[in-house]
């Protein structure tokens, strides 16, 4: 595992690098950058897996990283004092805003939310980002109809029945998306406003039928919870 610290203040740095071990119980590889041009380096040539990243960077803005990665399959985990920013960054889809003074618990929950798997509480989040080219374009939550999982990648299903590729994978994006959002199968996440009935089919499968007509799969052990939560 590979965990970037963007932080110009040298001493907040190593705190957060110490809190950042001692909760990976040492099993991670740790960066540390300490400005705008070197944490745009560090991101384009290392794969990593976690970006904790302060916003204000020796008066440099921080989201200008936000901006540039924001469609990247690592999660984001903004660490910063400017917490008039917190509604902004999470409506880019960062996992989760941890505002200085800062405290290891606080921390800690932060990383917990990273660790955990499958459905949390919902953020504020009112935007994914997805590639294009050198640039990205942000795609409303409220035009997703379903979410599926392509291997490491995942398409969005729009409302405009277009699909946009997107390089955070289903579990990543578990985690992001809002209350509305509803783990059906190991491979869909479906928007439940969207959701009509459920269909049985030969063999003993199910689907969910969408308003549109569209048919997803409901995994067997989902089967009772999304029953219940449709009648």
């Amino acid at each position: 595992m590979k965990i970037l610290i963007i932080e110009d203040e040298a001493r907040i740095a190593k705190r957060v690098e110490r809190m950042t071990r001692d909760f990976f119980d040492k099993d991670v590889q740790i960066l540390l950058s300490d400005s705008l041009e070197n944490g745009f380096s560090v991101i384009e040539n290392n794969p990593i897996d976690l970006l904790l990243l302060d916003l204000n960077l020796n008066g440099e803005d921080g989201f200008e990283i936000l901006q540039t990665f924001v469609a990247g399959p690592f999660q984001t985990i903004i660490v910063s004092a400017y917490t008039d920013k917190a509604i902004t960054a999470f409506n880019y889809g960062v996992l989760d805003f941890v505002p200085k003074p800062f405290d290891q618990n606080r921390l800690a929950q932060a990383f917990t939310r990273y660790t955990t798997q499958g459905k949390q509480s919902g953020g504020d989040i009112r935007f994914l980002a997805v590639r294009k080219g050198k640039t990205f374009r942000l795609v409303p939550v409220n035009e997703i109809l379903y979410i599926k999982g392509a291997g490491i990648y995942t398409e969005l299903h729009l409302v405009n029945n277009k699909i946009e590729l997107h390089d955070k994978s289903l579990e990543a994006l578990e985690k992001l998306l809002p209350e509305t959002f509803e783990r059906i199968h190991k491979s869909y996440i479906l928007c439940w406003e969207q959701a009509d009935k459920i269909v049985v089919e030969a063999g003993g499968k199910y689907s969910m039928q969408l308003k549109n007509g569209d048919l997803l799969p409901i995994g067997r052990s989902k089967y009772k919870e999304i029953k219940n939560k449709l009648i």
